[in-house]
């Protein structure tokens, strides 16, 4: 249990910190959602893959390559956020990598 409990909170805690400033922009209810869901998920995928890489940079690579079809989605309508949510994407999931190499 304790394999899915603390990742699931981790990913709570990203969701919010991640959603916090799209709902204060007043972005639509289901942009919010998938971003809430995606960080929600994402801690648990990073716990689990074994991968070959340092354990620092892990997080940060898994949320970058898995929000590439988030970013081909929105550079259709705007181009000026692709670099934004890349960049949120891998700090998030830098700090999400860290902090369960720590647990």
């Amino acid at each position: 249990m304790r394999s899915y409990l603390l990742p699931l909170l981790i990913g709570v805690v990203a969701g919010v910190i991640d959603i916090l400033p799209m709902i204060k922009q007043k972005l639509d209810k289901y942009s919010i959602s998938s971003a809430f869901v995606y960080h929600l998920i994402m801690p648990l995928i990073v716990y689990h893959l074994s991968i070959p890489i340092v354990w620092w940079l892990k997080g940060g690579l898994v949320y970058l390559i898995s929000s590439i079809p988030i970013l081909l989605l929105v550079a259709k309508d705007d181009k000026k956020s692709v670099p934004i949510i890349a960049a949120t994407s891998v700090i998030i999931g830098t700090i999400v990598g860290i902090v369960l190499h720590l647990l």
